[in-house]
């Protein structure tokens, strides 16, 4: 796994071994930036269920001014330091080693993110927890995309009930990108 553009281009990105994390490829990272990476240049990124820090250490090499990458398994956290420290990226970052629900908690009232990705363990239906919490949060405004990537099969049926909108989905052979934002946006970036 690399770094596809930006300041810390072509770098080589640890990630741990076993299947704790599941990272993103670098195709699929590469189309997800696509997709956002005009919006990346001073945009806060908030990285959830960050893994190796892949996709948070794509934004800052792209522009974000910050991103906070929350992730409770300590190796992974530990890769994700090397990562940043490794793309001299780690003065504009910030680190949680926590469950998410606890961190989004914590973040309430300090923070407004342009952008929230977020990878779950797949099929487990913890897409929709955070999503329920974000519903009512002051940690997302009218212009935040949040990006969830699931499984194929993940439904998202319910996001209108939560006051969100479906912006995008993007489908690849085994999982997809789906785009949110709060309800009445029209476009995503």
């Amino acid at each position: 796994m690399r770094v596809i553009a930006g300041s810390a281009r072509s770098l080589r990105l640890k990630t741990l071994d076993g299947l704790d994390t599941r990272p993103t490829t670098d195709r699929i990272k590469e189309t997800l930036f696509n997709i956002i990476g005009p919006s990346m240049y001073d945009c806060i990124f908030l990285d959830l269920f960050s893994g190796s820090g892949g996709i948070g250490i794509e934004a800052l090499s792209r522009g974000a001014r910050e991103a906070i990458f929350v992730e409770n398994n300590p190796k992974a956290m530990a890769c994700i330091r090397e990562n940043l420290k490794f793309t001299r990226l780690e003065h504009k970052a910030a680190t949680m080693t926590m469950d998410v629900m606890n961190a989004l908690y914590n973040l309430e009232g300090d923070k407004v993110f342009d952008f929230i990705f977020m990878d779950p363990p797949y099929d487990r239906g913890l897409e929709r927890k955070v999503l329920e919490y974000l519903s009512g949060s002051e940690l997302v405004y009218e212009d935040t995309v949040i990006i969830v990537e699931a499984s194929k099969e993940t439904d998202f049926s319910y996001i209108e009930d939560l006051g969100f909108s479906l912006v995008r989905e993007k489908v690849y052979k085994t999982n997809k990108h789906v785009f949110i934002e709060k309800a009445g946006k029209e476009e995503i970036c």
